[in-house]
């Protein structure tokens, strides 16, 4: 796909570069420093192991359950998530009394098969690997599920069970609902026990202590709100009542469930343990994950998280946080991803740091390895939140299952993570890119990141001098963009020859979509380049008494350089090229990079790459300079106004 694309070098090292400099040489009377860094490669050998994943489709649950049926949480497992050995005894075959004298006198009776219940109970849950994804439509039918697995557990021994709730403002509608739903687990429990014993008369009937609650609340550090083990709903439902904000902000839910399994480990002995964690974040602690794990593993904990989608590839999203007194909106940044160890897909939209919250098709790594690793349940939340507003936010579409299948993420621990990518060029060229082209500090994923790749497009000064002045500095800051961008795509190329040996299509989709992207960016930092340089030169002045400030919006239109603008680099440079054909090599980048974007869409249909590559064609490359209006009190104001941390 990328060899039939490389015939425009002149394209490449000409128009780009020369309308690079005549933009800084209009603006300033300095060029543009060339300090492209340089990138290391480290290589170790390894394997790729395949992780098998269980995604089930939840509805909602609105009312109490009265025929209350169960299933283990996961599958049993002699390796993903489970002991190496097998639940049965092995036997050689040769020694077997069974193969002696076999008995072949067929039964005539009605084959009956074990209940689910009994099954369960003689298979116990040693073995059990946790399932990655259960679509729910909301707290009704995930704790409608939660009943059906406590259900489960208590046919062995009487259980506790551990509430971990996110102490971040975010939460509180959520606190709120399960508060309001809680109910539920008690009165289904109750039912099914009475069905149990309806069907074994004469047995002893667990009182309501066979089933006890803790609730904790968890932000920098984590605060047990129930003084002890409880089945008192109203201790339950105030307890949860009075779960604060932290105001820290910090979301340390490795920690916290580290802690509390050693606390309630030894719980184990004569009762069963689990843990279910509610959060709309994937947490601050992520380094701790492993110790986590191993916590509850060593508890025999099973661990539910009631999560959310994680953001397609990047750390953050961000919501909408309104000053009351004021009403001055601001963006708050969340933490909701990536879905893997280390981001797989860039981390930049060509002219600054991401601001999109498309989903994965995921939930965020480390959850998704707690529920798996420990035999629970990732269950995925919708994703409607009023408050998100980026693109992609709140979008209603649902990813084609069967496509995701051949796409999951590859659940290891970071440091074997790492260790394997690093080991196969492929896959680490991608990453060192995605690494270089990362504006944005995030010292649990990326060694560095580079803040100059942030280019400003809001809020330049209404003032034709000012915004000429200010407008310079960007033109700097782009073309040091423009060379790390063709820095990357000659990395990419440089292991096209090793797509077709790639065999996890997870990996394929990402070098496809960098690829398309990087080719993209590049068209259009030099669009960005050109709007600047067309309304220097226009004199405009805002139409609007009101507008203070100039804002570049993206258009998919693109700027076509008129004849005094193409005679500025032509005289400049000594070009030869005709301004037709300068015009022509422009209009076949840019149908080359859309074609790039729709080999895409082909070739992963119904994937989160498709449709961050619809994204892109939908925005196009151009940029439109429009006067705009800017509350002065977000400057005069500022350094009074507290934002939470989220």
């Amino acid at each position: 796909m990328v060899s039939a694309l490389r015939n425009i070098p002149a394209f490449v090292v000409s128009l780009l570069v020369h309308v690079l400099i005549v933009v800084i040489l209009l603006f300033i009377p300095y060029a543009l420093e060339n300090a492209a860094p340089e990138l290391a490669l480290e290589t170790i050998f390894n394997e790729e192991r395949d992780a098998v994943e269980y995604d089930q489709q939840l509805t909602e649950e609105t009312e109490v359950s009265e025929n209350l049926s169960f299933t283990a949480g996961g599958t049993v497992s002699t390796s993903l998530g489970a002991n190496s050995q097998p639940v049965a005894a092995q036997v050689k075959v040769t020694e077997s009394t069974a193969l002696k004298e076999p008995n072949l006198n067929p039964s005539l009776n009605d084959i009956s098969i074990p209940s689910e219940s009994n099954i369960i109970k003689e298979l116990g849950d040693g073995q059990v690997a946790g399932e990655t994804g259960a679509m729910v439509e909301g707290y009704g039918a995930a704790m409608h599920r939660l009943s059906a697995e406590i259900m489960r557990m208590m046919h062995e021994k009487k259980t506790v069970v551990i509430w971990l709730f996110d102490e971040s403002e975010s939460m509180k509608d959520d606190q709120k609902e399960i508060r309001d739903n809680f109910h539920k687990i008690y009165a289904e429990l109750g039912i099914a026990q009475e069905q149990q014993d309806a069907k074994q008369k004469g047995r002893k009937r667990r009182g309501p202590e066979a089933l006890q609650t803790v609730i904790c609340s968890y932000g920098a550090n984590i605060v047990e709100r129930t003084p002890k083990p409880t089945a008192n709903l109203d201790q339950i439902r105030a307890a949860i009542d009075a779960i604060p904000i932290d105001a820290s902000g910090a979301e340390n839910m490795c920690s916290a469930i580290a802690q509390i399994c050693n606390k309630y480990g030894s719980f184990s002995r004569n009762r069963k343990l689990a843990i279910v964690v509610v959060t709309d974040e994937s947490g601050d602690d992520g380094r701790q994950i492993d110790v986590a794990i191993q916590g509850a593993r060593k508890a025999k904990a099973p661990v539910y998280v009631l999560g959310r989608e994680s953001i397609f590839g990047y750390p953050h999203t961000r919501q909408d946080w309104t000053h009351k007194e004021t009403g001055l909106v601001f963006q708050l940044k969340i933490r909701r991803g990536p879905e893997t160890a280390f981001p797989e897909c860039l981390q930049w939209d060509g002219i600054h740091e991401r601001w999109d919250a498309y989903g994965a098709g995921f939930g965020p790594y480390e959850q998704v390895r707690l529920a798996r690793d420990t035999g629970g349940i990732f269950f995925q939340l919708p994703g409607a939140e009023a408050d998100m507003t980026r693109t992609g936010a709140n979008d209603k579409r649902k990813f084609d299952a069967l496509a995701m299948k051949i796409y999951q993420p590859l659940l290891l621990p970071r440091r074997t993570y790492k260790s394997e990518r690093d080991t196969r060029p492929f896959r680490n060229t991608l990453f060192r890119v995605i690494s270089r082209l990362n504006p944005t500090e995030n010292k649990l994923l990326f060694d560095n990141h580079d803040p100059e790749l942030n280019l400003k497009r809001w809020n330049f000064p209404i003032a034709a001098a000012d915004f000429r002045s200010e407008a310079a500095r960007e033109a700097v800051k782009a073309g040091k963009a423009m060379l790390l961008v063709n820095e990357g795509l000659s990395l990419l190329e440089g292991v096209e020859d090793q797509r077709a040996v790639e065999e996890s299509q997870r990996w394929r989709a990402g070098y496809d979509l960098a690829y398309a992207q990087l080719r993209l960016f590049r068209i259009r930092l030099y669009q960005y380049l050109l709007a600047m340089d067309e309304h220097a030169s226009s004199g405009r002045v805002p139409k609007r008494k009101k507008s203070n400030v100039w804002n570049l919006h993206n258009v998919k239109r693109s700027i076509v350089p008129d004849a005094d603008q193409y005679s500025r680099i032509k005289n400049t440079f000594g070009l030869k090229l005709s301004r037709e054909d300068y015009l022509a090599m422009v209009k076949e980048e840019e149908q080359q990079s859309e074609e790039l974007l729709k080999q895409v869409i082909k070739s992963h249909p119904g994937t989160p790459w498709a449709r961050r590559a619809q994204y892109e064609l939908r925005l196009g490359f151009g940029h439109s300079v429009r006067e705009g209006y800017r509350d002065p009190r977000y400057d005069t104001m500022r350094a009074q106004i507290k934002t939470p941390n989220l």
